[in-house]
């Protein structure tokens, strides 16, 4: 009785504050601030009223939260990390406000974060810049407690409704890009044939762009994959799970075709083995299958030279395997026609020239940058943010200490999702297939990028704990 006395007092006092608060907007302020103030208000109470919202808005802000950054003297805040934050003190407040003890359930990947947050964390005593270690700390926080919320509070009507919103965010994104490629809405650099222009969405970048959407394609192929048509159950819940598998299909096909777009060779790579592996490991049938289909579009790839795939695509992979080729950049006259490929292997060698120079800790996590010029190779001035490889520039920036923490921690999520495939039915089994595809993009994506950039590491942790919650699912 007391509890519920507390909790009407609280209500009270909220509304209360909110009149007033509402009041004074309009007397103190220019109408412009003040319907800002009040629309931020009235989003504030709807979201303290309906928690999953706050989830559903972290999504779009993942692609589009760099649109409003927050300048500090850390550097911008973003949309991410306010929701981050908003989230999580949700959480909290409706865990005291049901006057339960806080009881917070620490998924499989929890020990394996510890260890690479902990690498981490002793890197910066190597630090060159404390901002960009403390920055990229918090990025990796973020991932690791949205992991926790997600395995924590999600169900399985929560779960198709979270991925819904992906699925539409992910379409958004697509319709972008498909803009900016057919009406050449972008910077110069960007254009194709002088008659197109690569995607890049709301990122700036093609490759950072369609591997945001290769985090998403595996899932939807999943879902795609795993229809069946089902004539028993309510008219509710069929409608429910057609309008969920509709989603995914067309969401799908729009990201599909945004990613040949961008141009990115990476997240072909990415998509193509996270599709994969997404079908492969459903059933044994699928596998086979797929080795038939592998078979034909090897064929078909080495029938290339008599132009029965596009010239253009022929050409965008025909040099891929000089990515794999070990050369010094020094030694090498750089053209039109290598310069890619040279300059990520001016980065991979100054990455690798970092960690053989502090093989312990490395130069400080978030540092790669800062330590750059120290490491850089003749007429390869510009550091560009990272190494174009994640796993060299992990190595340089937390040493192997932290390289093997973020094996450990890698090899920890493709087994937890690998996990959820074999004990997970039906749908379930089809969208775990899909988060263990996501990973597997991801994987191969950042051997020629780094993905973890514009917020995408939240979304990486909503995937985790969807994996960990959803072999709790029944079909």
């Amino acid at each position: 009785m007391q509890i519920e006395i507390v909790r009407r007092n609280l209500i009270f006092v909220w509304l209360a504050s909110v009149f007033l608060g509402v009041a004074a907007a309009l007397i103190l302020l220019p109408l412009t601030n003040a319907i800002i103030v009040i629309g931020g208000a009235l989003a504030v109470l709807a979201l303290l009223r309906w928690h999953e919202l706050a989830l559903w808005v972290l999504v779009f802000a993942v692609p589009y939260g760099s649109w409003l950054p927050l300048p500090t003297g850390f550097g911008n805040i973003t949309a991410v990390d306010l929701f981050v934050v908003f989230i999580l003190a949700l959480w909290l407040a409706r865990m005291i406000a049901q006057a339960r003890a806080i009881a917070i359930h620490f998924p499989p990947l929890s020990f394996p974060f510890a260890l690479f947050l902990g690498a981490a964390l002793l890197s910066m005593t190597g630090a060159t810049s404390l901002e960009a270690s403390i920055k990229e700390f918090v990025k990796w926080f973020e991932m690791f407690a949205v992991y926790v919320y997600v395995a924590n509070n999600l169900d399985e009507a929560k779960t198709k409704r979270l991925l819904v919103v992906m699925f539409l965010a992910g379409m958004s994104q697509a319709a972008i890009g498909v803009y900016q490629f057919l009406f050449r809405a972008g910077p110069e650099g960007f254009e194709l044939f002088g008659r197109f222009m690569r995607a890049y969405g709301t990122f700036e970048q093609p490759n950072p762009y369609a591997g945001y959407l290769a985090l998403i394609i595996p899932v939807a192929l999943g879902v795609v994959s795993g229809f069946k048509l089902k004539v028993q159950g309510s008219m509710r819940a069929q409608l429910l799970t057609f309008n969920f598998e509709l989603a995914a299909l067309l969401a799908l096909a729009a990201m599909l075709t945004a990613v040949v777009m961008s141009w990115s060779r990476g997240a072909w790579l990415g998509v193509g083995a996270g599709m994969i592996v997404t079908i492969i490991v459903q059933s044994r049938r699928a596998f086979i299958l797929s080795i038939i289909a592998a078979f034909g579009l090897t064929f078909v790839i080495l029938l290339s030279s008599i132009n029965l795939i596009p010239t253009a695509i022929a050409d965008r992979f025909a040099g891929i395997g000089d990515y794999f080729g070990v050369f010094d950049v020094r030694g090498v006259k750089v053209d039109d026609a290598n310069y890619a490929i040279v300059e990520r292997m001016a980065h991979w060698q100054s990455a690798a020239m970092m960690w053989a120079g502090n093989p312990a800790l490395g130069v400080g996590i978030g540092n790669y940058a800062a330590a750059y010029p120290r490491y850089s190779l003749p007429r390869w001035d510009d550091p560009l943010g990272h190494a174009h490889n994640y796993y060299l520039n992990i190595a340089a920036e937390t040493g192997t200490l932290g390289l093997l923490a973020y094996l450990i921690l890698w090899a920890s999520a493709l087994g937890q999702s690998w996990r959820a495939v074999r004990t997970s039915s039906g749908i379930w089994k089809s969208v775990a297939a899909g988060l263990l595809g996501m990973l597997v993009a991801l994987s191969m994506h950042n051997v020629f990028d780094n993905l973890f950039v514009h917020g995408m590491a939240v979304q990486v942790g909503m995937a985790l704990g969807l994996a960990a919650q959803i072999k709790e699912f029944k079909a």
